[in-house]
Parts: C-alpha cells; sequence; structure tokens
C-alpha cells in the first residue's frame, strides 16, 4: 500500500525552494562556476488527480569565483527575463507520489518547464507502508533510474524520515571501463514528512547530486558538478492558484527535454539581435583580420560564425549568399562555414546552389562531404539526401554520386537502414554500382543488412558465387563496421569464408580481418591456429600468423582478451611460420596505450600478396586512436591492384627472372600498353575512411587515364599554363586560406534541478598562407611562347611563402543553455607563422638545379601554445560583466581569513543549502611553478633557436595528472641569427 504526499483541496501550499549547482575541482581554494535560483513554489489542486504549481518571487545567481571569498552574484537581468515564464503557473498530473502529464502555454519555453521538472522530481515519491527498506525502478526527470528506499519513523517528533538514493549516470561496462569509469554520478535524497490526514506533508526535502568526471581514470582527478535542492514547507493559504487565461498544452511529462543546447555551443553566449546583420560583422571582421597571418581569435571567431548561421533561417542564409557570393573572400568563408552547421537548411542550401548550377564542382564536393557527416539524421535530411541521389545533376557526376551515395549510407547508419537500391544494382548486374552500394551498407554499419550482403558472397548456394572477386572483396569488408554492433553472426560469416579452402586466399585474407574485428574468444582463436597449423597456402597462414603475432604486443585495453588469445595461438604457430620472408602477406599492429590515462594510438597495415603476382594485390593502412575510454577508427587507406595485375602478367618477360633494371624497363614498357585494354578494367582503386566512414573512393580505369591524359595534354591546360607563367614573370601574389571546425563532441546530461549539464570538446582552426612569385628567364620568352622553349631556358624564381596557422582546443564541463553558462573551461590556443623565402635556378639544357634558402623576417615566436582553465558564468541579458576566473586565483599563497561562520552566509542570509566548513581557516592551496627557457645554435645556418616554457599548476594538492594540466601553461618557440 503506498502513502502520497498530500494536497488537499481548497488549499495552497508554500514552499521555500532553492537549487544550486557548481562545478570545478573539489578542493577549496580554486575557482568554481556556479548557478543559483531561489523562490517560492505554490501548489494548488485543481482537479482529481490534477494539480497547478506557481513559482514565486524568483531570482537567479551566478558564481565564478572562489567560494566563501566571492559570493554568488545577483543576475537581476536575468530574473527579469525569465520572471514572466517562471511565474507562469502550469498543470500536473500527480497520483500516489507519481508525477504524470505536464501542461503548459505555448509560450513557456522547454528550458523553464525544465526547472518546473527539477522541482517535480522532488515530489517524485513512492512510499510504501508494508516495507522501510526497498528497491524499484522510478522514472524521474533524468529517466529510469534503479533506487533505493529507506523509511525510518520518529514517532515523538511525529515524523517520517525518508532516504532515497539512485545512480543517476553510469557507462556500460566496456573493457575499456571496468576498473574505473570516466563518469560517474549518485543522487541523494532525504525527505521529512508528517502524517495527515490522507496521506503524507512533505515538511522538508534535500537532494544532493554529485556528477564527476575525467578524460582519465578517477586516479588521476576529476571534475566534479554538485546539484543541491532544497524544498521547505512555510504555510498553507485558504486560497488557491488559478491557471492564466490561455489555452494550456501537453508539454511531456517528467522527464527531461533536450531544447535548443543541441545548437548553442558552450564556448561562447551570443545575443542575437538580428542574425544577417551579426553574421555580416563576424563575416568583415575575419575578412579584414586574416590578411597577412592569421588572428590568434579566428577559430573563436569561426565557432562564432557557425553559431550564428545555426541561428538563422534557410531565407538568411539564401539572402547572405545573393548579398556575397561574387566576392571571392566572403563566398569562401560562408561555403567553409555552412557544412559546419549541421541542420537541414545547411543541406538544403548546398542542394539548391547545386541544382542552380552556382556552385563549382569542388564546391559541391567538399561541401557535401563536411555537410552530410554533420548533419543531424532525421526524416527531413534523409529524404533530401535520398532525393540527392537521384538528381540527374548528382547522377551524370560519378565524382559527386559517390560523394553523395557514401554519405547517404553515413546518415542511414545514425538513422534506419536500406537495401533496394542494391538489389536493384544486383539485379542489373551492374557490377561498379554494386560496388557503391556495399560501400553504402558498410558506412551504414547496420545488423540489418547482414542478410542482403550474405547474397553477395561467394558462399555455396548464394546468387553471389559467380560475381568477381573484386565486389566479393567489397561485400566482406562491408561487414566491418557491422561487426561492432553485432559480432556474434558476423563472426560466423567470417569463419565460414576462412575455412573455404577453394576460395580465393586473398577473400580468405580479409576475412580474416573481419574476424579479428569481432574480437574473438580464446577458444575461437585457438581453433584458427589448428586451422593455420594445417594451412597449405602460406599467404593465408602468413597473414593469419602475423596478424596474430602483431596483436599479443598489443597494450590496448580494448584489445587485452584478443591479445591473451593470440599468445597462446603463435604458441602453437611458431615452429611453422615464424621465419617467412615479406614475400607473403602480412598483417601487423602497432599500439601504445596509457591505462591511467586511457589515452592511446594504434596503427595496423595489411599486406595482402599472392606469389604469382608481381606487385601487392591490396594494401590496407589505417590509425586509431583511443581517447577517455573510447576507440575510433580515425583514418585508413586501401589499395587494390588487381585489374593492373592482370594486366602486366599479360606480359610473360616481366615473370623472368632477370635484373632489376630490364624489369623495371619492362614494366614501363607495359605500363605504356594499358590504353589498348577493354574500356571498362579497373585497374586499381582506391578509398578513404574518416572515423570509420568511407567519405571517397576513385577507380583507376582506362576511361580515367584516357581523360587525363586528354586534359593534361589540351588546348585549355596549355593556355592556362602559359597564363601562370606570364604572371610569375611578371610577379604573382596568393593568398590561401581555410577555416575548418575539426572537431564538436558533446554529450549534455540533465542535472536533479532540470538545467543540462554538458562534456564537450571542440577544435578549430584557421590556416592561411600568403604567396608571392616571381620569376626571371635568361634568355627572356617570347610573348607567344612554347613549352618546348623551356628546356632551353635558364629558369630563376623567388619565392616568399608566409604559412601561418591559429588552432584553439576547448574542453568543457558545466551548465549550458541559451540564456546562462557556468561552466569550467579549457582552452588550448596554438598560433604559428613560418615565413621562408626560397631561390631556385632550373637549367634543363644545363642540367642545372638548384634550391637555397635566403633571409627573411621573422617573428618573435614562430610557434606558441597557451594552455588554460578558466570558470565562466554568463548570460545574455548582462553579457559585457561576463566573469571569467582562472582556475587558480592571482594570490595562491595567501590564506582565506574569512571566518567559518562566513561560508554560509556566500549563498544568501535565508539560504536553506548550507556548505559545511571547516573549524581549521581554509587555505589556498600552494601553486607549483617552473619557467625554463632552453637554447641552442645551429652553425651552419646562423640561426639560435630557444624554447620558452612556463607552467603555474596545482599537483601540490594532488600529484595527479588532472591537477598537473589545470592551471596555466605555456611554450613558446622563437628564432634569431646567432653570432658565431
Amino acid at each position: 500500500m503506498l502513502l502520497s504526499p498530500e494536497f488537499a483541496a481548497g488549499k495552497t501550499y508554500v514552499y521555500k525552494y532553492e537549487t544550486l549547482l557548481l562545478g570545478g575541482l573539489p578542493e577549496e581554494g580554486l575557482a568554481k562556476a556556479g548557478l543559483k535560483v531561489s523562490s517560492k513554489v505554490l501548489i494548488s489542486a485543481e482537479a482529481e488527480n490534477m494539480y497547478i504549481m506557481k513559482i514565486m518571487d524568483p531570482e537567479l545567481y551566478e558564481l565564478s569565483g572562489i567560494l566563501p571569498k566571492e559570493p554568488f552574484i545577483p543576475a537581476p537581468r536575468l530574473t527579469s527575463a525569465l520572471a514572466v515564464q517562471l511565474m507562469t503557473p502550469i498543470k500536473f498530473e500527480y497520483t500516489n507520489g507519481v508525477v504524470g502529464k505536464m501542461f503548459a502555454p505555448e509560450g513557456i519555453s522547454t528550458m523553464v518547464l525544465n526547472i518546473y521538472r527539477g522541482i517535480l522530481n522532488v515530489l517524485q515519491l513512492n512510499i510504501k507502508q508494508t516495507h522501510n527498506i526497498y528497491e524499484m525502478q522510478e522514472p524521474g526527470a533524468q529517466g529510469v533510474c534503479k533506487i533505493l528506499y529507506a523509511i525510518s519513523e520518529d514517532e515523538k517528533a511525529d515524523r517520517v524520515l525518508v532516504k532515497k538514493k539512485g545512480l543517476a549516470y553510469t557507462e556500460k561496462c566496456a573493457k575499456c571501463q571496468q576498473d574505473s569509469k570516466n563518469l560517474r554520478g549518485t543522487t541523494a535524497y532525504n525527505y521529512i514528512l508528517k502524517r495527515v490526514a490522507n496521506g503524507i506533508l512533505i515538511l522538508e526535502a534535500d537532494v544532493n547530486e554529485l556528477i564527476q568526471y575525467s578524460p582519465f581514470t578517477e586516479m588521476n582527478g576529476a571534475f566534479q558538478m554538485q546539484t543541491k535542492q532544497s524544498l521547505v514547507f512555510l504555510e498553507t493559504q485558504r486560497t488557491t492558484l488559478a491557471p492564466i487565461e490561455a489555452q494550456y498544452f501537453r508539454r511531456g511529462s517528467l522527464k527531461y527535454e533536450f531544447s535548443n543546447e543541441l545548437l548553442q555551443t558552450p564556448i561562447l553566449l551570443i545575443k542575437i539581435n538580428n542574425v544577417q546583420a551579426q553574421i555580416v560583422e563576424i563575416l568583415k571582421y575575419m575578412i579584414t583580420n586574416n590578411v597577412e597571418r592569421v588572428h590568434e581569435d579566428a577559430p573563436l571567431k569561426f565557432l562564432e560564425l557557425i553559431q550564428l548561421l545555426r541561428s538563422a533561417r534557410f531565407e538568411d542564409l539564401e539572402m547572405l549568399w545573393s548579398q556575397y557570393r561574387s566576392k571571392p573572400d566572403y563566398r569562401q568563408w560562408i561555403l567553409d562555414a555552412i557544412p559546419a552547421i549541421g541542420s537541414p537548411a545547411a543541406l538544403r542550401f548546398i542542394k539548391e546552389k547545386l541544382l542552380a548550377d552556382e556552385l563549382s564542382v569542388a564546391e559541391v564536393a567538399q561541401a557535401l562531404i563536411a555537410s552530410m557527416h554533420m548533419v543531424t539524421a532525421n526524416i527531413e535530411t534523409i529524404k533530401l539526401v535520398e532525393a540527392l541521389t537521384l538528381n540527374n545533376k548528382i547522377v551524370e557526376n560519378p565524382f559527386l554520386r559517390e560523394i553523395v551515395l557514401l554519405g547517404y549510407g553515413t546518415m542511414v547508419s545514425k538513422y534506419c537502414p536500406i537495401h533496394k537500391l542494391l538489389a536493384e544494382a544486383v539485379a542489373k548486374v551492374d557490377m561498379q554500382e554494386i560496388i557503391v552500394q556495399l560501400k553504402v551498407l558498410g558506412n551504414a554499419g547496420h545488423p540489418s543488412s547482414i542478410k542482403p550482403i550474405t547474397k553477395i558472397l561467394p558462399i555455396h548456394g548464394t546468387m553471389g558465387v559467380s560475381l568477381p572477386v573484386r565486389v566479393h572483396a567489397e561485400a566482406i569488408m562491408a561487414l566491418r563496421n557491422i561487426a561492432k554492433k553485432q559480432p556474434t553472426q558476423v563472426q560466423d560469416l567470417a569463419l565460414q569464408l576462412y575455412m573455404d579452402k577453394a576460395l580465393n586466399p586473398e577473400l580468405r585474407m580479409l576475412a580474416c580481418i573481419v574476424l579479428f574485428e569481432t574480437r574473438p574468444a580464446v577458444g575461437l582463436v585457438t581453433t584458427l591456429a589448428n586451422i593455420v597449423k594445417t594451412e597449405e597456402n602460406l599467404q593465408v597462414a602468413s597473414f593469419t600468423y602475423s596478424h596474430m603475432k602483431s596483436l599479443t604486443r598489443s597494450t590496448a585495453a580494448i584489445h587485452a582478451s584478443v591479445a591473451a588469445a593470440c599468445n597462446v595461438a603463435v604458441k602453437i604457430l611458431n615452429p611453422k611460420l615464424n621465419r617467412l620472408s615479406y614475400r607473403f602477406s602480412k598483417a601487423s599492429h602497432m599500439d601504445f596505450y596509457n591505462s591511467p590515462l586511457m589515452l592511446g594510438a594504434a596503427a595496423s597495415t595489411f599486406y595482402i600478396n599472392d606469389a604469382a603476382t608481381i606487385m601487392p594485390r591490396a594494401l590496407v593502412a589505417r590509425t586509431s586512436a583511443y581517447l577517455a575510454g573510447a576507440a575510433a577508427d580515425v583514418l585508413e587507406v586501401g589499395i587494390r591492384t588487381e585489374g593492373l595485375q592482370e594486366a602486366l602478367l599479360k606480359n610473360p618477360a616481366l615473370i623472368e627472372n632477370v635484373d632489376r633494371i630490364t624489369k623495371m624497363k619492362r614494366v614501363i614498357k607495359a605500363l605504356s600498353q594499358l590504353r589498348s585494354l577493354p574500356a571498362s578494367t579497373a585497374l586499381a582503386s582506391i578509398y578513404v575512411k574518416l572515423f570509420g566512414q568511407e567519405i571517397a573512393f576513385a577507380n583507376i580505369d582506362k576511361a580515367l587515364i584516357d581523360q587525363a591524359i586528354a586534359l593534361a595534354t589540351g588546348p585549355s591546360v596549355q593556355r592556362v599554363g602559359k597564363d601562370v607563367i606570364r604572371e610569375m614573370l611578371s610577379g604573382a601574389s596568393l593568398r590561401i586560406f581555410k577555416p575548418l571546425l575539426a572537431s564538436e563532441v558533446r554529450r549534455i546530461l540533465p542535472t536533479a534541478a532540470g538545467f543540462p549539464m554538458e562534456l564537450s570538446l571542440y577544435t578549430a582552426a584557421v590556416a592561411a598562407a600568403t604567396v608571392r612569385v616571381k620569376a626571371t628567364t635568361t634568355p627572356a620568352l617570347p610573348e607567344d611562347f612554347h613549352f618546348a622553349q623551356l628546356l632551353k631556358t635558364d629558369i630563376q624564381l623567388e619565392t616568399e611563402i608566409r604559412p601561418s596557422i591559429a588552432l584553439n582546443t576547448f574542453a568543457v564541463m558545466g551548465v549550458n543553455t541559451a540564456m546562462v553558462q557556468a561552466a569550467m573551461l579549457s582552452r588550448a590556443k596554438f598560433n604559428s607563422i613560418v615565413p621562408a623565402n626560397i631561390a631556385a635556378r632550373i637549367d634543363i639544357n644545363e642540367g642545372i638545379f638548384k634550391i637555397e634558402a635566403l633571409p627573411v623576417s621573422v617573428p618573435e615566436d614562430i610557434a606558441a601554445v597557451h594552455v588554460e582553465t578558466f570558470a565562466v558564468a554568463r548570460n545574455t541579458e548582462d553579457l559585457t560583466p561576463a566573469r571569467i576566473t582562472p582556475i587558480i586565483p592571482a594570490k595562491v599563497l595567501e590564506p582565506i581569513l574569512e571566518e567559518t561562520s562566513k561560508i554560509a552566509d556566500s549563498l544568501s542570509q535565508s539560504s536553506e543549502i548550507n556548505i559545511v566548513a571547516d573549524a581549521e581557516p581554509i587555505r589556498m592551496p600552494k601553486a607549483l611553478r617552473f619557467e625554463k627557457k632552453y637554447c641552442a645554435k645551429a652553425v651552419a645556418i646562423g640561426l639560435k633557436g630557444c624554447l620558452k616554457v612556463a607552467t603555474n599548476n596545482i599537483a601540490s594538492v594532488t600529484d595527479v595528472l588532472l591537477y598537473k594540466l589545470a592551471g596555466r601553461h605555456s611554450a613558446a618557440l622563437s628564432f634569431i641569427p646567432s653570432e658565431h
């Protein structure tokens, strides 16, 4: 039997409510970022199981500083901006202590509703009269959590005491996180209740939630986000609340709803008044301040531009484009920024500009690759990309069509699977189209794609048996992303293919790659070793053995079980396969992994050979990264040379055992005859993957070779070449720039109070280069010269290059909404400029080729890095005094002399939330400082190089990595002429 809180009809229950969010490192004396809300909360019954809640006298406060020295500061403008919404009554269902549906007028924002959810979450109580201690799954603002209830009764005081505890956030127990989790959270609720006629009355409720996050293992320290809530009963009033004169709509349930924080970056806060004017202002700033070299604030400004574009409507983008598309600098900034928006509007914009022939093929390719991998997958974007795949302008350009189809596969991986296009390609027996669609399904990586891919595989009884080896190879490799989600099914398929000794050896080796992607158990690896022991094909045996042997050296936690299994397998195979030469196929894997830091990198190569071939049949190289308990395949490049092998092997002279020079001459002669091959013959292919998603691939065939030759020898190319040479003779100048949002990794979590807490990592960079070239020829070239004359001319070039780059990386933990932010922010800034002045002389007729470096003016620092951690508090209503406080205060050695009684007063005189102070005065942590300058002379080039390093951290508090990184660090590299 449940005992539920009561709010009797005809009365209004008045509570005092406070919530506080405080983020930073747990030690006192360090800067923290915080937010506080205090108000009264009024609750009254409207009908059976339907109640009204209203917030009265709301006040918001911010903190960026050191408690208790710097108290929470009132934010009156923010309070005023939100007051109307906060004080608008809402309705909610409430039955037996369980909150149901919520209702509010249309004008109430999701952010304000989430604040209400934080209050309602305190009212969520499932009290059983028949049990004192029990567990249950309970829905709340943060989803369904496992909750432990402990109930006791103080009969003398006529009070019921309830303790409720739940785990707010835990990670799935992946191998990297078994010993230590990056993210942990727990919430404790304490209630004092009083029995009344038909239930209980909540007299007091205190909530304490603690979320901690570390990019490393917990033993290396962790940032914390603490949320405290206090609800204290004040009185009952003999009047009832009434809703406002407006229509109330259903606005969800108690569960937190994400709003525009998904688009709001936590790095900067912008009050948008006129989005078009603000975008133009940023564009002008970028163009004006990034001329000779990149401005150090350019990456942050580029992020600001992206943020403004994310707030713009499609019509705003259209107007911006029509105004600036004919201005090259503006045009490039716009086309580089729009794909990073990640919204359907960006994709629609690119599509319409493509259809209107307003973009070049290069501009379309760049924009499509970026936008389709950034955009959020939903029904709208899926339909947009699907329409693009069928558009004539895309279909007629194989390069663009491949980009769109691969991007479609990436979007499908985020949303839903497709198989129709593959079935159509198989029905038409269109080999190239089958390969493209297999790549699309490989990007999608959906388990439901196993069945259609199986039909393409060379398994007895399938229609795919008669297909070419290259198609089979693509089908096998398309299983790799699926293996991460459905390892068992893929494992069975891969093992079946590997064990088929009648199968092409190359396909068996590819099946071996896929098999180890599933991270097989020791039993399967041992079985594989016994198969290899009797394997007659030494290419397959060598490949499998080398793959196992390289995995035994892996130190990454993700490979721990496979490495142990391979260690056993290698001992079985060592006597037979340990000395095979590099004529045989090989797989290699190298990695470095630091367990305490949960940080590492890996490189793998797969070299697939055949004794009868002149060069490898296939070569795959892959790099991976391990960070904060997660793994990612960063870059992969693969090359196949199947057609080229067959073409070369048609020349028997190439197989003869002759000297190296003779064989090279014969290979060159054979290559010159490739143009006589049938047009359908693919000589080679290459693909590129980023983060497991194939973004581009190319087939090298007769058509491509003919096209390249025609392009290189065509009149247009010769005309362009002559124009370039003429410009160089008169002195040419070129300015290149490229902005890039290199990474945007975000995780947003609701806190108990209804505010979103964000963990994010951003990297933005802007690179630029100014190139000036002046050429002189002896004798001077006539106006209408021929390229053949260059062979008899002494050419002297003088080139000045000033490349520069600015890169910013931001790591954030804290509260992030469209109106207010309170977070810990670490920023790493890298700036570099390396000018060069190079002179070259080329005289082919005389056999002269000479390059020399000329003196050039060098800036004081050619490269500089600065890293600092701050506590940040700001709101859109009062951006000017945004508080940004270094985590280590300026006077780190001075003790705080305030009495301990002032600690509680720092929150507010009437605060119900208390920070318990030590009896001893709190002292600031002692900062560790280090400054050093290292110099070295390079006598040969007459330069002296110096590296200045300075660091100021708080490792004295706890000697762990996070505390060494928290603080301020800088390094600068400079070169000056040296005296001999």
